[in-house]
């Protein structure tokens, strides 16, 4: 969460095992996530940051990426955002939004392995 960037999305309960779904077969993830607060205002940042780092760690897998139902006020039109192709790859290739996206990442990065957070889920 850029908001604490000291703690790792798992520590806030923003990303759980339990609202995570792989299909090996299929080559499918999806994620729902949950926003600190029900008006949180980096929700979308949230949600591009973790399609991000699944598409950089999974390239072969679909990655789906949305706000756990009923945590955020703005849900549904966070969802659309996310489900929307077209504009998660033209988010991603912003060069603003894209470092901010990287820093997020790196701070993720320095707090552990990545392939801790690989391991733990795909196994």
């Amino acid at each position: 969460d850029p908001e604490h960037m000291d703690t790792t999305l798992e520590q806030l309960h923003i990303v759980r095992p339990d609202l995570i779904s792989i299909n090996h077969d299929d080559k499918f993830i999806h994620v729902f996530f949950t926003p600190t607060i029900p008006n949180c205002s980096m929700s979308s940042l949230i949600g591009l940051c973790i399609h991000s780092m699944l598409t950089r760690c999974l390239p072969k897998y679909k990655i789906h990426v949305k706000i756990e139902p009923g945590s955020h006020l703005q849900e549904h039109q966070i969802n659309k955002q996310l489900s929307d192709k077209e504009r998660v790859c033209a988010a991603l290739e912003g060069e603003k939004l894209l470092s901010i996206i990287n820093r997020c990442l790196t701070v993720f990065w320095d707090f552990r392995s990545p392939y801790n957070w690989i391991d733990n889920y795909l196994i």
